[in-house]
């Protein structure tokens, strides 16, 4: 038994440079430099497959060992003007191959009764949005108000957690996270509640409540010392947690707004953004009690509402929805570069960075292609012909690989 955990264990925390096992990769930040990701793609160049999808989602693919993970949605509100009947809504988790994009399963679901009835924002953002999660022992989606589930490997399904009752205009958005044996979710749109659960059991570990207006996905920082913070990001307010107990270690004075975007942390720092006003600020881990005086370092008024940035080598990149690139210096917040795309489309998608390059999703625009620089220069835009379906997911990176998700098709981009 003994040997039993320790190997489940050391599974769970030994990650090829093949996984990007929950949204935005391993670490939260959507980078992964080595990667040699190619600059150029179409339908006859540097596209290794296609698969077409079961329904519509914002959600993105996460990979662990030889398999893709996805959500998707379908038979109701996939076009606003004429929705069809809501008894018909399916939430789906599908399992591909790596290799080839061969769906290997898919589990689809009724929706809860609690469900929001379609509107041009639903349809937009749509009913599947939040990324899986997966460590060795299984694949955890979230649903919003129809919950939060476990599969195995194969398809199994080990447990179903319900968070809440409440939707908003905008639906839900967070995705899960794993941390040692727990499953930890933002629910704050469903209950104003964030859970952490067994991921074995699903039984429920702890739960913080009074989380206001967060769409965002919680994550886990180092301190100087050593010590793992939790950090979650809502309207006015930012705060670290102990991730095994939920215990309360700070409080900083936040983004004041609701927040959409992801905070992302590096080498005892966090950076936060959000806000429709724009705002970001970057604040010291390791404190105790209110730090706003102490540990916050710097507080700017450039930011985003819906995407969230990228820490790279002492810098922040991020394009926000409003269509603007931006570069900030990391350690004191001055404005590195500002530019705007060019883009006719939004953005709703965040940006990955690879082979020392930015690749920027638009809505209906193409994917941007950008070195990191000290100005903002575009020198690739890429479309994939006949798929007109709308970028809203972030990619993901898989060794020398791009996987870009659209409303209809799943792509993988490698060199040939």
């Amino acid at each position: 038994m003994r040997i039993c955990l320790i190997l489940t264990a050391l599974l769970s925390s030994v990650c090829s440079a093949n996984d990007w096992p929950r949204f935005r990769g391993l670490d939260g930040n959507a980078a992964a430099p080595a990667a040699n990701i190619p600059l150029t793609w179409s339908e006859s160049e540097n596209l290794l497959w296609k698969q077409p999808l079961p329904g519509h989602g914002s959600s993105s693919p996460a990979v662990f060992s030889d398999r893709i993970y996805l959500t998707a949605w379908s038979g109701y509100g996939l076009e606003p003007d004429e929705p069809g009947d809501r008894a018909d809504l399916k939430l789906h988790v599908l399992c591909l191959d790596r290799d080839t994009g061969k769906v290997i399963w898919d589990r689809s679901m009724d929706a809860a009764a609690d469900e929001q009835n379609v509107t041009r924002r639903i349809a937009d953002h749509g009913f599947a949005t939040g990324t899986p999660a997966v460590d060795a022992h299984g694949v955890y989606a979230y649903f919003g108000v129809s919950g939060l589930i476990a599969f195995s490997h194969d398809g199994e399904q080990l447990w179903h957690k319900q968070t809440g009752t409440k939707t908003a205009g905008f639906g839900t958005a967070a995705s899960p996270i794993t941390y040692r044996n727990l499953v930890i979710i933002n629910a704050s749109i469903e209950s104003q509640t964030v859970f952490a659960f067994d991921h074995t059991t699903g039984k429920e570990a702890w739960k913080i409540e009074g989380i206001e207006r967060s769409w965002t996905t919680p994550i886990v920082g180092r301190s100087e010392s050593g010590r793992d913070e939790l950090i979650i990001s809502y309207r006015m307010q930012v705060r670290g947690f102990d991730p095994l107990q939920g215990k309360e270690l700070w409080t900083c004075e936040g983004i004041q707004d609701y927040v959409v975007p992801c905070v992302v942390t590096r080498s005892g720092i966090a950076w936060v953004i959000g806000g429709r006003k724009n705002q970001s600020m970057a604040i010291k881990l390791g404190g105790s009690g209110n730090v706003t005086e102490s540990h916050r370092l710097w507080d700017t008024n450039v930011g985003a509402n819906v995407t969230s940035p990228i820490i790279h080598e002492g810098r922040l990149y991020w394009a926000s929805d409003r269509g603007i690139a931006n570069c900030l210096d990391a350690s004191t917040g001055d404005v590195i570069y500002q530019s705007r795309l060019g883009s006719k489309g939004r953005v709703y998608a965040s940006a990955v960075l690879a082979n020392r390059h930015l690749f920027i999703p638009t809505r209906g625009d193409g994917v941007i292609v950008a070195p990191l620089s000290d100005e903002f220069k575009e020198v690739h835009r890429n479309t994939i012909e006949g798929d007109e379906g709308i970028y809203n997911a972030t990619p993901a990176i898989t060794g020398d690989r791009l996987l870009l998700r659209t409303h209809s098709h799943l792509y993988c981009i490698g060199s040939k």
